[in-house]
């Protein structure tokens, strides 16, 4: 049963969990002991298992929760209505400005190579996270295309035979990819011409 948290239970909780979080984005998860999150929030080590009795494993579930939301959370409001041209090129700068502001961190990948590692629960949320920006991106591509938004693409009924749900596994694809690149590199390139080959593979020119 999930416990009934006091607003300040609330907040102390929150702030671990933001601390925590933030020590993985520039540590990763072998360098964030409980230890070391409780001397970054300014936690003991009784708040921190008051508020995550199974420790390190309950922690870093509750982080990957917190950043999978955040993935989402990013692309929005455009995501869910990615029906016209212009939508989609909002998109494309919602994602890079939100890139730029976060620096050489990418949130997916520290998902994906990081924090699903840690245990089964947070490996269930990653891949539950993937699923939904998949299903999301796979209406995108079908909106844009039934509107006739993506020009000879849409047309030709998505490019030939391409379905949308295989042109969505396409764009996530080419987003965590040019991502990890960006990050790997600190080359901001990679990820402005993976969004781009994003656009001209729906459709948006």
């Amino acid at each position: 049963m999930q416990r009934v948290l006091t607003a300040k239970g609330a907040e102390t909780r929150r702030r671990i969990l933001e601390g925590a979080a933030e020590l993985l984005r520039t540590n990763g998860t072998a360098g964030v002991s409980l230890e070391r999150i409780c001397t970054s929030t300014g936690a003991s080590k009784s708040q921190l298992f008051h508020y995550f009795p199974d420790g390190r494993s309950e922690l870093f579930a509750a982080i990957a929760r917190f950043e999978a939301d955040r993935v989402i959370a990013d692309q929005q409001p455009y995501i869910e209505d990615l029906s016209t041209p212009e939508s989609w090129r909002a998109w494309r700068a919602a994602v890079i400005a939100r890139y730029s502001e976060l620096g050489r961190y990418c949130p997916v990948t520290a998902l994906v190579v990081e924090i699903s590692r840690t245990g089964p629960e947070a490996e269930g949320i990653v891949v539950d996270m993937q699923t939904r920006w998949h299903a999301l991106m796979t209406r995108a591509v079908a909106r844009l295309w039934s509107s006739g938004g993506g020009g000879d693409v849409a047309t030709s009924g998505g490019g030939g035979d391409v379905a949308p749900e295989a042109a969505a596994s396409v764009v996530l694809a080419a987003v965590q990819g040019g991502a990890s690149m960006y990050q790997s590199t600190g080359e901001f390139v990679h990820l402005e011409r993976a969004l781009d080959g994003v656009l001209a593979y729906v459709g948006v020119t």
